[in-house]
Formats: structure tokens, C-alpha cells, sequence
């Protein structure tokens, strides 16, 4: 079994109004020195079996069709850990 993380973010031409409000909101909080937030969304998926080039090739079609709007939004797939068959139970 293996985690594959599928990170989304706006494009950076595309407006981020929460992420501006956070930007705006964190020295008021006392937390100086940030030039900009950008907010986006994170998917772990849990994945059976290997994470060979045919399952990665499956999962950016999923994360390009249903997990991103891609006229707005750019998103990287990557694999976050994999655990041996034998350490599974």
C-alpha cells in the first residue's frame, strides 16, 4: 500500500481571495514578515498495490478530470511513502 498525495493550487494569475485574506489577517494576529498566502487543497489517496508508472499515469488523469479544474488550477501527484508487502498486515 502506498500514499500518494495530489496537491492543488490556483494557477498564479488567478485571484486568491481567501488566501489574501489569510495574508491580510496574519500580522494582525502578530505574525509578521509574509508577502503572500496562496490557499489550495491537498488529497492523500491510499493506494493497493505498486505505484508503478501505469498507476501514476491513472492518478493524473483522476487528479486532471475530477480532483482539478485545470483551466484555474495546476496540481502536482507525487508519491509520499511506500510501505513493503512484507511490513503490511
Amino acid at each position: 500500500m502506498a500514499r500518494v498525495v495530489v496537491d492543488v493550487m490556483l494557477k498564479p494569475e488567478i485571484l486568491d481571495p481567501q488566501g489574501q485574506a489569510v495574508q491580510r489577517a496574519l500580522p494582525r494576529l502578530g505574525f509578521d514578515g509574509i508577502a503572500d498566502v496562496r490557499q489550495g487543497k491537498r488529497f492523500e489517496l491510499e493506494v493497493e498495490g505498486p505505484v508503478d508508472d501505469a498507476a501514476l499515469a491513472r492518478i493524473h488523469e483522476m487528479a486532471e478530470t475530477f480532483l482539478a479544474n485545470t483551466v484555474i488550477e495546476d496540481f502536482v501527484v507525487k508519491v509520499e511513502s511506500e510501505v513493503p508487502a512484507e511490513v503490511q498486515s
